[in-house]
This record gives C-alpha cells, structure tokens and sequence, in this order.
C-alpha cells in the first residue's frame, strides 16, 4: 500500500506544480472567477500541508473538483481558451488525471488486498500480532468519479 501510495504522491505533487500557474493564467483573464481560484489555492496548500492522510485524501478531492471547475469555467472565456500557455497547462492536466486515475485504483486494489487480509483468518492473527492497520481508499470526489473533457480547441 505504502508503494502505491507514494505513486500518487508523485503524480499529485506534479499537479500541485502545475496549480500556480494555471490560476495566475486564469486569473489574468477572470476576475469573475476568485472564488474558485482561492478555493483552489486553499485545498493545495491544504494538500500540501496535510499530515495524515485522510486529511491529504479528502483536500485532494476538493482541489479536483475545483480545477474540474475552473476548466469549464475557463470555457466561457475564448481568450483564455486561445492562451498556448493555458492551451499546455490543460495538456499537462489531462495527462496527469489519466496518471492519477491509474494510481489511484492500483493503490485502491492494494487496500483492498490488505484489508481483506487483515479481516480473513489466518493474517487476521499475524496482522493483529503486528499491529498492521486497515488503508484508506482514495475515493473519487463527487465531481471526479471521470477525467474532466477538455477542449482543446
């Protein structure tokens, strides 16, 4: 579990990277738009910032949704669509969705492995001995259960 967590940590700390800028883009073209922009900002540093992981997990969601969000709000502008920054920002995010979701579910599988262990007889014992734990499913949020479509036109 811990390995295929740390595959996800890589991939959200690529998106993490990316936050700044796409909201700098954006916001240059959008004032309309602060709100999602400073929740955006905020689950980051949250994210960023969180030490247990279930408290990462769940700003992860929020963050996502929210950039969910910003891009299809970023369709109401055709400057910004037209940006070849933004244009490769949202490049880059897509990719790194797809990336993420690919973590995300051989980490879930793994916990899902690693729990039935912990429940089914004999590791019950040997898990219980050693004081193994259950893992925390990384859930897609509400808004995330697929990658966003992006226009890239």
């Amino acid at each position: 579990m811990q390995e295929a967590w740390s595959i996800i940590d890589v991939y959200l700390k690529k998106r993490h990277d990316l936050v700044p800028t796409l909201v700098d883009i954006v916001k240059g073209y959008s004032q309309h738009e602060q709100n999602t922009l400073e929740e955006i900002t905020r689950y980051r540093s949250e994210a960023l910032q969180a030490n247990r992981q279930e408290v990462q997990i769940t700003s992860e969601s929020r963050l996502t949704t929210q950039l969910d969000r910003l891009l299809v709000v970023a369709e109401k502008y055709p400057e910004l669509k037209a940006n070849e920054n933004f244009l490769n920002l949202q490049k880059q995010l897509s990719s790194l969705e797809n990336d993420l979701e690919k973590a995300r579910r051989y980490y879930n599988g793994t916990v899902r492995e690693n729990n039935i262990a912990l429940e089914s007889f004999p590791t019950n014992i040997i898990g219980n001995l050693f004081s193994f734990q259950k893992g925390l499913f990384f859930q897609a949020g509400t808004n995330e259960k697929s990658t966003p479509e992006i226009s890239f036109s």
